[in-house]
């Protein structure tokens, strides 16, 4: 068959659909990357409400082409199956079979014979870095998964409920493939989970990731290595010593930190607060020469007050992050904070959403100003998005998709090569520079 995959979700759901991929064409089918296929994959993400739905949309679409005769066989999978299988059999009967997060190891028998019966169940299946797998993303960029599911207890998430308990990757497995992503020319490996600081604790390691790190130091890797989602409360000093000594890893922390208030983040089940969050900050920025930190927060969680939100605007204010996400409260199911309600209007949590963003444009702003007259190493991309007489890239300090870009102006560079970019000019999210080497 002709099969094509419509890819929805974050990075770890990426993984997952270039599994399927590499598995799906070793059996012979042909991959298409188009939806005007003889079987389409729709791999949905199930996080939030604004997720959900785009999901819902996209099986819908892909239902439209079937009922027109442009698309045979109708194939769903990922977390969106993993939390309501049964209602989506019942609303869109158009739907042939289901692939949960526990068969991605079985894809291409539950493509090929989509009325298998498939039961949902706790174990979630991790990519082990052998298997057949075609990489969606840009040939520079590869997302490796050292991770799944998650032991935290974040009253607000219900990522446990439906991808289970935390389960490692062995150190050996990640280091070989980082090994083959390099020798296939990838520059950038971007290490993911769901909290990669609590990798290996499955495994009996104490500090796995900061163990982790100092094997990538040693062995053959991508020149990049960026770590994603680390728990703020699990930044040890081993992993802070082992990032500050590293050529290889960025000096890059990705912490998302959902509140600065004491009360609501004691609500949201995490702890800490503005004082402590501040320390860990500058512990880490003294261990880690040219750090920059990312974060995200939620707005509008139950019981957020007004005091609340002022407290995280002045934690913002002083924290200076370099790169900020900020997302409305979404009461889900399978959550400890189902039952507390929604009570926070959706016109008070997007105000609020509105006032973070807003601050922190000004707060990105200035750090870019600070970086003019510097020369970043730059991964060149390719053309600009918008134009294509401009170049564009990221440096260190600019994770892929959520990050601002570095647009090159002057000079010529391959895309997936390492540039020296001088900076000319800032922006609020961007940079403009010219290649001097």
């Amino acid at each position: 068959m002709k099969v094509a995959i419509l890819q929805l979700g974050c990075p770890k759901n990426v993984v997952d659909g270039e599994w399927m991929l590499g598995q799906i064409r070793e059996a012979g089918h042909e991959i298409s990357s188009n939806l005007d296929a003889e079987a389409v994959i729709v791999n949905t993400c199930g996080f939030i409400d604004s997720a959900k739905e785009e999901s819902v949309n996209a099986i819908l679409e892909v239902a439209t082409l079937k009922k027109s005769g442009r698309v045979r066989r109708l194939i769903v999978a990922g977390c969106l199956v993993q939390r309501y299988k049964e209602e989506l059999q019942r609303a869109i009967p158009e739907i042939d079979g289901f692939v949960p997060l526990g068969a991605i190891s079985r894809v291409v028998t539950l493509l090929e014979s989509p009325n298998k019966r498939v039961k949902i169940t706790d174990k979630v299946d991790l990519y082990d870095g052998l298997e057949p797998r075609i990489l969606s993303t840009p040939p520079h960029l590869a997302y490796v998964k050292i991770a799944e599911g998650c032991d935290n207890p974040c009253a607000f998430c219900p990522i446990p409920s439906f991808r289970g308990r935390l389960h490692s990757r062995p150190i050996a497995s990640v280091i070989a493939e980082l090994k083959t992503l390099a020798e296939k020319g990838v520059k950038e490996a971007v290490l993911i989970a769901q909290d990669t600081t609590a990798y290996g604790r499955d495994l009996g390691l104490k500090d796995g990731l900061a163990a982790l790190l100092e094997r990538v130091e040693e062995n053959p890797s991508p020149p990049w290595v960026r770590v994603l989602y680390t728990y703020p409360n699990h930044l040890t000093p081993s992993l802070l010593r082992v990032m500050g000594k590293a050529r290889k890893v960025l000096p890059y922390l990705d912490l998302p930190l959902q509140h600065a208030h004491p009360e609501s983040l004691s609500a949201m089940g995490r702890g800490g607060g503005a004082a402590i969050f501040l320390k860990q900050m500058e512990k880490a920025r003294k261990a880690i020469p040219g750090l920059a930190i990312r974060t995200a927060f939620i707005t509008g969680f139950p019981g957020e007050k007004r005091e609340h939100f002022k407290a995280l605007l002045e934690f913002i204010k002083e924290a200076r992050f370099d790169h900020l996400g900020v997302f409305t409260y979404s009461r889900e199911e399978g959550t400890k904070a189902y039952g507390l309600g929604d009570p926070v209007d959706k016109r008070t949590k997007i105000r609020r959403q509105e006032a973070v963003m807003a601050l922190q444009r000004e707060i990105s702003w200035d750090n870019n100003r600070r970086r003019v007259g510097r020369t970043l190493e730059v991964l060149v991309e390719g053309a600009c998005e918008e134009t294509d007489h401009l170049l564009q890239g990221r440096a260190t300090h600019q994770a892929p998709e959520i990050d601002g870009r570095v647009l090159i102006n002057d000079g010529f560079a391959q895309p997936g090569s390492l540039a020296q970019v001088r900076v000319r000019e800032a922006h609020p999210y961007d940079l403009v520079g010219e290649i001097v080497g």
